[in-house]
């Protein structure tokens, strides 16, 4: 199977370079993120997205941020840096991983005795965080690829794959990990509204990989559920709370359906993504523009003057979740927080 990097530091450029997702799947393009204000902007944008893949995208312009400060005195160019880590990690605010991908690299810039030093220390633990979440993805979905039989079908929302990620995924990472065992695994990719990730980006990956894909409407997966087409579903996540998983807007929707037709309802995130600080209550979901929703293009699809809410993510609580799928493991719900904090610990050593 092929792997493809989502992100990536050009060494040559010293920029961070990156797929741009709102292009596909008609076409493939590489975009050069040379300031910190072009890397945010692909964030916004969405030419860039994924929780694992902003995670790196926040440990990676962390290391840019240290190259393209020009503060001569060490004491101003923390202050610096600190403020343009501060406008990255608050770029999106629902995913946790964009922070701490920010957070990571900035706790082992904090060390540094010199504005060379802090450098080079962004730059290694940069490159860490995008190693880290590449062989993450690969053990998660060795571990995901056990909890499927021989031959299933799985429906999935939104993009939890290579895209979403350095490189191979993470429910599309436990797909390409059941494949390469040897078993047969075909996806039902929901389209997911508005803006299609579904449709635009796991198709896309997943046609390209040779693996069986068919998107079908958001609104079509219970019915599918019912007759009996779908065996199990697996997402992604870009927070996991105490009580609550934020994903997509939609993926309530699919953990109920999956409930009520008994179908196991699983969530694949690596350790990064799990907030042992949070509640729901706690996380903003974003909400974004209207012309997402109002417009097709150049057509309207809703009256002007006609009101539109157009959250990007919605909160599943955990109790509708069989279990989570993570690089060290899988853990039944409900969860056990201890042992996620020691697994991340482990992890991080």
């Amino acid at each position: 199977m092929r792997v493809f990097e989502t992100i990536a530091w050009d060494e040559d450029e010293n920029a961070v370079t990156l797929i741009d997702q709102t292009c596909l799947p008609a076409k493939y393009r590489l975009v050069r993120c040379r300031s910190v204000d072009r890397l945010i902007s692909a964030i916004q944008r969405l030419e860039v997205r994924g929780a694992p893949a902003l995670g790196v995208a926040g440990a990676f312009g962390v290391a840019l941020a240290s190259k393209t400060v020009r503060e001569k005195e060490h004491a101003r160019f923390m202050s610096a840096l600190r403020a343009e880590a501060a406008r990255i990690r608050t770029a999106r605010p629902t995913a946790i991983n964009l922070s701490w991908g920010v957070d990571t690299v900035m706790h082992a810039v904090e060390d540094a005795h010199s504005i060379s030093e802090a450098r080079h220390h962004a730059y290694d633990t940069a490159h860490m965080v995008a190693e880290a979440d590449a062989r993450a993805c690969h053990d998660l979905g060795g571990h995901g690829a056990t909890l499927m039989k021989e031959k299933v079908s799985v429906l999935t929302h939104c993009n939890a794959g290579a895209l979403a990620c350095s490189e191979w995924g993470t429910a599309l990472g436990v797909v390409r990990s059941a494949i390469e065992a040897g078993k047969e695994v075909a996806v039902f990719a929901c389209e997911t509204r508005p803006l299609l990730q579904g449709a635009r980006l796991t198709a896309w990956e997943l046609q390209r990989d040779g693996i069986p894909v068919t998107v079908i409407p958001d609104s079509a997966a219970a019915f599918l559920m019912k007759q009996g087409s779908i065996d199990m579903v697996i997402v992604g996540a870009d927070r996991v709370c105490h009580d609550a998983v934020f994903n997509k807007i939609g993926t309530y929707m699919h953990a109920v359906c999956a409930r009520h037709h008994a179908i196991p309802f699983y969530v694949a995130a690596p350790l990064s993504t799990f907030d042992p600080v949070r509640s729901a209550k706690d996380v903003m979901i974003e909400e974004r523009g209207r012309d997402e929703i109002a417009m097709c293009g150049k057509t309207i699809t809703v009256p002007e003057g006609v009101a539109v809410k157009n959250y990007a993510f919605d909160a599943t609580p955990h109790d509708l979740v069989t279990a989570f799928i993570t690089e060290t493991g899988v853990f039944p719900t409900p969860l056990d927080w201890k042992k996620i904090g020691n697994a991340k610990k482990m992890w991080s050593q």
